[in-house]
């Protein structure tokens, strides 16, 4: 099986010869060491030779105060709001004093548009250069319920979903129509050479869900099917990403269509993989499984072949093998990281 096979088989939960594998996408200081390790010279390099089935492309967007499309909004309204490293949900955003959509249409946001800020051409050259065979995946993000708790600030965001919903739907509508206009230029630019798109928010917590399920259904679920609708209809599958423990919500994703839920953040409530198997196996598949707090970065290559063992006992298929949150930070040994590919490429 070639790695686009292998993909296809693995969320239809049909035989492969091994499991599906992502790196994820490592910090940069991870990548210069594990480009040192396996003695190549980029992440591309990187990804031929680790076992890696994937090759993520990042959506290309380029705006006067911006450099990455999941940091479009400017919610503090001072042209400096690309800082990816250190920005926050919680800092109040230019809409937290608003009480009614008056406050809100009276702030003046100046909504960019991603048809400025996304070039077609380039959509098209970053495509191009995935290597021959791998699974080319679109990160778009489009994390519209963090952007909105961003614009008004997490606290005052989650009050207003309770106590005033009409402007953080009106605030969550018009990010929603961004990330729409942002995949269909990107799936039009890519069509036929793209075989996932990543969306998703972060939702849950360690212990369960950061918000109720009801909440979930009014809020997230709603944007996250309009994007899932526009990439079936190019053909190309979904994989959502939500850190911590997200288990009550998967029905709702599952029945929004999405098609891999990523990752299995293994130490998190409920999502242990038996857990995971045994209400939701054929309904939907998985990605992660390989814990990124403990495991890779104290545990031994030993230890770390043992849980890919363990893995792909639980899930003989279902299940793309990776670590349990795509950054791999600087601090998990290269050693582990070929320990994880080199147990997951072998064939019982």
């Amino acid at each position: 099986m070639n790695s686009i096979e292998r993909f296809y088989a693995t969320i239809a939960y049909e035989p492969v010869d091994r499991p599906a594998c992502w790196l994820g996408d490592p910090t940069p200081e991870e990548a210069k060491k594990l480009c040192a390790f396996y003695g190549v010279e980029d992440t591309k390099g990187l990804k031929r030779v680790c076992g890696d089935d994937f090759y993520a492309v990042e959506i290309p967007y380029h705006s006067p105060t911006c450099n990455a499309i999941f940091a479009a909004f400017d919610w503090y309204m001072n042209g400096s709001n690309v800082d990816t490293e250190h920005r926050t949900l919680t800092a109040d955003g230019c809409f937290a004093e608003c009480e009614d959509m008056d406050d809100v249409l009276a702030v003046n946001f100046p909504w960019p548009d991603p048809e400025k800020y996304i070039d077609p051409e380039l959509c098209r050259k970053l495509v191009d250069e995935a290597p021959e065979g791998k699974v080319v995946m679109g990160m778009l993000w489009a994390c519209h319920f963090q952007d909105t708790c961003a614009a008004f600030g997490m606290q005052t965001a989650l009050m207003n979903m309770v106590a005033e919903p009409e402007i953080v739907h009106y605030v969550d509508e018009k990010i929603i129509e961004f990330y729409e206009k942002a995949l269909r230029i990107f799936l039009e630019a890519t069509k036929g050479k793209v075989h996932a798109v990543l969306i998703g928010d972060d939702i849950g917590s360690q212990r369960g869900l950061m918000i109720s399920p009801d909440l979930v259904s009014r809020f997230v679920i709603p944007g996250a099917k309009r994007l899932i609708e526009i990439a079936h209809s190019y053909g190309v599958k979904i994989v959502y990403h939500s850190c911590g423990s997200i288990v009550e919500a998967i029905p709702q994703l599952i029945e929004a269509g999405v098609d891999v839920i990523h990752p299995i953040q293994a130490m998190a409530a409920g999502m242990q993989p038996e857990n995971l198997k045994s209400k939701f196996e054929g309904k939907v598949a998985f990605c992660g499984g390989v814990d990124t707090q403990d495991l890779l970065p104290y545990g031994t290559p030993e230890q770390v072949a043992a849980k890919v063992r363990e893995l792909r006992t639980v899930f003989p298929t279902g299940l793309i093998v990776s670590p349990s949150h795509e950054a791999l930070q600087a601090d998990v040994p290269a050693e582990n990281v070929k320990a994880l590919f080199d147990e997951a490429g072998k064939i019982y």
